[in-house]
């Protein structure tokens, strides 16, 4: 017999992960290159003047291409620079945010935010433990159904997933936030869905 059960645990997050992004389209790809790299060194520099320690900061991705242009057009070449924040200050989000838009204003986009929970071994453990009970309870359920007894465990596969709190990407304005916005964490989920496969007594 197979069967699936699966677990969910809630945890307060003590992690919060910022991803910015710095974009600029030139006429060549040497003058989109230079500019996004001049801007994302004002960017970081504003960011450390937050308290915002170099190893909290990391490049998560770096592109240059061609853009598309109707035929008879001009071409074009984007260049971008996409820098993570990671920081165990929840509510300091509205200063960094403030702080990178004062910094290079309509060059910056914000791609996202997440909060986190940075070990997550104690709350995947409980829902382990859930998914478990519920797999047996459902096993032990079909097994008296079908008018038999049931056996041992003979396997089981895991799979994991967790629900933080993200936001949507968007351009942002310069002058546009004010220091003192925040967003509320609320609660992180994970979850951890287990199939076991018993035996029939």
């Amino acid at each position: 017999m197979s069967v699936v059960g699966s677990g969910q645990v809630s945890g307060t997050p003590d992690v919060l992960r910022v991803t910015f992004g710095v974009e600029q389209v030139a006429a060549d790809v040497a003058a989109a290159v230079a500019t996004v790299g001049e801007r994302t060194e004002a960017v970081l520099g504003a960011l450390r003047a937050q308290g915002v320690q170099d190893s909290q900061l990391g490049t998560s991705a770096v592109n240059v291409f061609q853009e598309y242009r109707e035929p008879g057009t001009d071409p074009a070449y984007r260049a971008s620079h996409t820098v993570l924040v990671e920081t165990k200050d929840l509510t300091g989000f509205g200063a960094l945010l403030n702080a990178a838009v004062g910094a290079i204003g309509n060059s910056l986009a914000l791609h996202g935010l997440q909060f986190d929970i940075e070990d997550k071994s104690a709350l995947l453990a409980q829902a382990r433990e859930l998914a478990f009970q519920q797999a047996k309870a459902k096993a032990g359920h079909l097994a008296a159904l079908s008018g038999f007894s049931l056996g041992s465990v003979t396997a089981i596969s895991e799979s994991q997933g967790q629900f933080p709190i993200r936001t949507e990407s968007a351009m942002l304005g310069k002058g546009a936030y004010d220091s003192a916005l925040n967003v509320v964490p609320g609660d992180h989920t994970v979850e951890v869905s287990l199939q076991v496969h018993f035996a029939w007594a």
